[in-house]
């Protein structure tokens, strides 16, 4: 037998054979366990375009049309997106209306949108686009009267609480200002005003690829009694299985961004290979 049979070039299929046995062995595991995260691709817009936010510095660009990116991001299966308006969060005001609104005609999917809501009336407008669900932050905290008025309107499964933390400490107004209060404290006052789930952003493992500090997440699910989307740090697959392993405490799905934009796992197969077995997501869109 020729040695060049086993060159290089020739034992990369059988690499990636094995990578994919792999995957699916961990799914299977999975699915015996009746659990799998909600993988939500965030979609973030600044100046109309798609980009990436790296600590809430915009990182890069990814594209000049985020309607495309939601696009492919449909064409590969996901389920739900996560939007952030990212000149609205800094401004206070829905900013990438026409953009957002093509999105939500465009995709058959529910969109999540998050940025510039500090008023009962920016949350009517957001809904008056289309969107299925809105995160809503710095109102929880410097407005709680009106965040109570959309809850009790919509429902708690149409608005849900959004954290954006620092070292433990919540950031609002677009991550510009601290409010001084640990992200526990607000999860828990967001509870007695009636939401059911948070958005939990570590800032400084967003856009890191560094993954997630499960620590946090745990003990966030457990004493505050909210379900939790977790967001912020994920690199690939393994990050993934471990945020799962919370799944019993509460933690059901996870925004990811750059890992998916830079091909860190590949989500085309994951998202098929879950439907096709029929393993079951936790959180409920």
């Amino acid at each position: 037998m020729s040695m060049s049979y086993f060159s290089p070039g020739n034992l990369i299929p059988i690499l990636y054979y094995l990578k994919f046995k792999w995957i699916l062995r961990t799914l299977r595991w999975l699915a015996r366990l009746n659990k799998m995260l909600l993988i939500i691709p965030a979609i973030e817009i600044k100046g109309g375009h798609c980009v990436q936010m790296v600590q809430g510095v915009e990182g890069f660009a990814y594209s000049d049309d985020p309607v495309e990116m939601a696009r492919l991001w449909r064409k590969e299966n996901a389920k739900c997106l996560h939007v952030t308006d990212i000149d609205g969060a800094m401004t206070g005001n829905l900013v990438n209306t026409s953009v957002i609104k093509r999105l939500v005609s465009t995709v058959d999917i529910p969109i999540e949108l998050g940025g510039g809501l500090r008023s009962f009336a920016s949350v009517k407008a957001a809904f008056d686009l289309g969107v299925t669900r809105v995160v809503i932050s710095t109102m929880a905290i410097e407005n709680p009267e009106e965040a109570k008025e959309a809850l009790d309107t919509y429902g708690s499964s149409k608005i849900v609480l959004g954290i954006d933390a620092m070292d433990g400490i919540v950031a609002v107004r677009g991550w510009t200002e601290s409010s001084g209060l640990t992200a526990l404290t607000v999860a828990r006052n967001g509870k007695e005003l009636g939401f059911k789930r948070v958005v939990y952003t570590d800032i400084r493992r967003d856009g890191m690829l560094g993954g997630m500090n499960l620590r946090v997440l745990r003990e966030l699910a457990e004493k505050s009694g909210l379900r939790v989307t977790a967001s912020g740090g994920i690199s690939g697959l393994k990050d993934l299985l471990k945020v799962q392993e919370l799944e019993s405490v509460g933690v059901d799905s996870v925004v990811v961004g750059r890992a998916l934009y830079g091909n860190r796992f590949s989500c085309q197969g994951l998202w098929r290979i879950c439907e096709a077995g029929e393993y079951p997501y936790t959180a409920k869109i």
